[in-house]
């Protein structure tokens, strides 16, 4: 028969392995929930990591700009530096950078001798015609005159220096315009003639030099496609062809051609409106 001092001791030595077993499962689960905190931890700490070489490294990249809004382009106005300025520059600033290239506007050329007038098509032309924008609300060509007007090979009439105001004439007439310079736009490279009667286009003295004068063909002429054209006239070609008829006084025959216009013309005011 099994003594009391037997049991007793069976007894004993089952507590002690429970107690052993329950220790076991305790340390189990310490084990578990530490590696589970050392791995959460590692998460932490590569996610923060990889911020940091984001923020590191991010600034690497290219700043991501926004372009022209629809329906605008990005236009150059050059400006020209102050001390290659002569007097005859006019000081007006420089038009916006972004223009608008979508719709019909009218330019009204307001003269002494009556209105002149010409459809201008901003898709074709948009910076110059922002230009022009831009031009006619500092009031740039009010009370100007054209001071060049050509009857042989090429027939036309020119208009835009700031400095070609007052009495009489001046050598120097001619060279006047803005502080600034565009790039030329709509080329009639395709053209034959490139500058057909009624067409209205920029001067310039090469590439990239476009700036406030202007000419309106007065009958088809046969220059290089250098020149922008601006647009077309719609009314006023009978008073330009009525200043053609009255000659030239030769001033420019020996340079460009021409000469200034024997019958006035001033222009008084200039605006470029929405047809």
């Amino acid at each position: 028969m099994t003594s009391t001092r037997d049991r007793q001791r069976a007894a004993a030595r089952a507590r002690l392995e429970k107690d052993m077993a329950e220790r076991a499962a305790k340390a189990r689960r310490r084990r578990q929930t530490q590696a589970i905190v050392a791995a959460a931890g590692a998460l932490v700490l590569v996610v923060a990591g990889s911020v940091w070489l984001a923020g590191q490294f991010g600034g690497d990249e290219p700043e991501q700009t926004a372009g022209p809004a629809a329906g605008r382009v990005q236009c150059a106005f050059t400006e020209v530096p102050t001390d290659q300025r002569p007097p005859q520059i006019k000081d007006v600033g420089l038009p916006g950078a972004e223009q608008p290239n979508t719709g019909v506007q009218t330019l009204t050329i307001t003269t002494n001798l009556g209105p002149i007038t010409a459809r201008v098509d901003r898709a074709a032309v948009p910076c110059t015609a922002g230009s022009f924008a831009h031009l006619a609300a500092e009031d740039f060509f009010d009370n100007t005159k054209c001071h060049r007007l050509v009857t042989e090979g090429i027939k036309v009439l020119q208009c835009g220096d700031p400095s070609a105001s007052g009495k009489g004439w001046r050598d120097t007439d001619g060279i006047g315009g803005p502080s600034y310079r565009l790039a030329e736009e709509n080329l009639p490279t395709d053209k034959r003639p490139p500058y057909p009667e009624g067409v209205i286009a920029m001067a310039n003295a090469g590439p990239d030099s476009t700036g406030s004068q202007f000419f309106i063909v007065y009958g088809d002429s046969p220059l290089d496609p250098n020149y922008t054209v601006l647009g077309t006239l719609t009314g006023g070609l009978d008073i330009v062809k009525e200043v053609a008829a009255a000659g030239d006084d030769g001033a420019f025959a020996q340079q460009a051609g021409g000469g200034h216009p024997k019958k006035e013309v001033v222009i008084t005011d200039l605006t470029l409106t929405d047809a």
